[in-house]
């Protein structure tokens, strides 16, 4: 059984919406909207101290009652952290007890990777590993292998988004996600790919990123237009 929080990833797919301005503000309009799960994104936030973070994520918490992602992405990643490597995961970590679940990048490295699964995991937690590719679509052979990577460094859930620059692109995506034996979210990003928020779950992604604000991913769509969607096709 995977959750995050209480909400069991077996019976749906998430909807997460993603906290990037406002937070208080935007978390509460994401719950009204209709998000299962919140990822707060630390590094667009500018929140750069442990102490913020857990006052953050308290207030959250106390003002929507609903699960938590601690996300702080690094800028090799597409994210905008603009302080230390250490920095950054010292305050995923310091934090990890607090929320529900951790996205770590699968391309932080083999050091950075155990040190946040070991966090997490010693916390109960679930730990979702990402791969973000803004450029291109990789062979399937390629997508599997990324996704397997992940699921070798410790995640319980494996993330990956790409940029298609043909429907065949989305399409490979849509297999990949479907022949996976563990579970994935995936993410094929831009206006080709916009509807794979929708579809993907019906593919057997578990979560769908949606905004309450501001998108902060090309092709992110609104969580009450992903959560229609999703009630006509799941």
């Amino acid at each position: 059984m995977i959750k995050i929080g209480a909400f069991d990833l077996e019976k749906r797919a998430a909807i997460v919406a993603a906290i990037s301005e406002k937070p208080i503000e935007t978390a509460g309009s994401a719950k009204l909207l209709g998000a299962d799960i919140l990822e707060i994104r630390f590094d667009l936030l500018g929140i750069t101290d442990t102490h913020n973070a857990i006052k953050l994520v308290n207030e959250i918490r106390s003002a929507t009652n609903l699960p938590c992602i601690a996300t702080n992405r690094a800028q090799f990643q597409g994210g905008k952290w603009p302080g230390t490597e250490e920095d950054r995961i010292a305050l995923l970590v310091g934090i990890v007890e607090l929320v529900d679940a951790v996205d770590i990048e699968l391309q932080a490295g083999k050091e950075v990777l155990e040190k946040v699964v070991k966090s997490a995991k010693i916390a109960g937690k679930t730990v979702i590993i990402s791969s973000h590719d803004f450029i291109t679509t990789p062979a399937i052979g390629q997508m599997q292998k990324t996704l397997d990577a992940c699921f070798e460094a410790g995640a319980d859930i494996a993330k990956l988004a790409v940029m298609p620059g043909s429907m065949q692109d989305v399409l490979n995506l849509l297999q990949v996600t479907r022949d996976a034996k563990a579970p994935v979210c995936t993410i094929s990003m831009g206006d080709k790919g916009k509807h794979t928020r929708i579809v993907a779950p019906c593919y057997g992604s578990v979560l769908t990123y949606g905004s309450a604000g501001n998108a902060v991913a090309p092709g992110q769509l609104r969580v009450d237009e992903l959560k229609k969607a999703l009630e006509m096709l799941l």
